[in-house]
């Protein structure tokens, strides 16, 4: 028979008292900071909240300053398009264009000076053409789009910057710009008040598609640069 084994006894672990430091680097409260860390709060210019409350006042909209910084140059871009149809005037950059057809709108539709207002207000994180100057108010019915012009650029100047150069593009299939092309510069050149140097106009069609290319619409876009003075 086999013997049975001796049952096994664990021998106890000797437990070695924990040892603490006698002695610890103690840190004084007096130099512990608790002020609370400055937040950096950016509030607008009070040449922009001006310019707002001025704009508020032209265009009964409701308006917002935004918090800006004095940056050295802003780029906006602007774009509007207008349905064409028979019985309107064509207008464009405030020079008449002799056409069977022109622009639908509120105002007197001039689409580009409609898409360079919008380009400025941009620059400037103001709202757009319509919120300023809203097409269902009667006071801005058939107004000539020069009186939008000249509050954007009066709003740009009341916020510290001039026209640096200025870039557009007209879309239409029909008539041709070229024969008006240096009026309409001329024109917009002088409502800004700038050199014409700086302002350059393109005209392109729409190779015959869509409502652009079938004569039924004009569209313009426009973009801006402006410099801190």
């Amino acid at each position: 028979m086999a013997m049975a084994a001796p049952p096994l006894s664990a021998s106890p672990v000797p437990r070695r008292p924990l040892s603490l430091p006698t002695h610890c680097h103690s840190f004084p409260l007096s130099r512990l900071s608790l002020r609370p860390t400055p937040t950096k709060v950016t509030t607008a210019r009070p040449s922009v909240l001006a310019a707002a409350t001025s704009a508020l006042e032209v265009g009964q909209a409701s308006l917002t300053a935004i918090p800006s910084k004095a940056l050295p140059f802003r780029v906006g871009h602007g774009f509007d398009l207008h349905r064409l149809e028979p019985g309107y005037p064509l207008i464009i950059g405030g020079i008449d264009i002799p056409h069977d057809r022109g622009c639908e709108a509120h105002s007197d539709g001039d689409v580009l000076l409609h898409c360079v207002v919008d380009a400025i207000l941009g620059a400037l994180g103001l709202p757009d053409i319509g919120q300023i100057f809203p097409d269902n108010d009667p006071k801005w019915k058939g107004a000539p789009s020069s009186v939008f012009i000249k509050e954007a650029v009066r709003l740009m100047h009341e916020a510290g910057y001039e026209l640096g150069n200025l870039d557009a593009t007209l879309i239409l299939q029909r008539p041709k710009v070229s024969p008006h092309k240096e009026a309409i510069k001329a024109n917009l050149s002088a409502l800004l008040g700038a050199d014409p140097a700086v302002v350059n106009l393109k005209a392109k069609t729409h190779e015959k598609v869509d409502s652009l290319g079938e004569n039924r619409s004009i569209a313009a876009h426009t973009v801006v640069l402006l410099m801190r003075k």
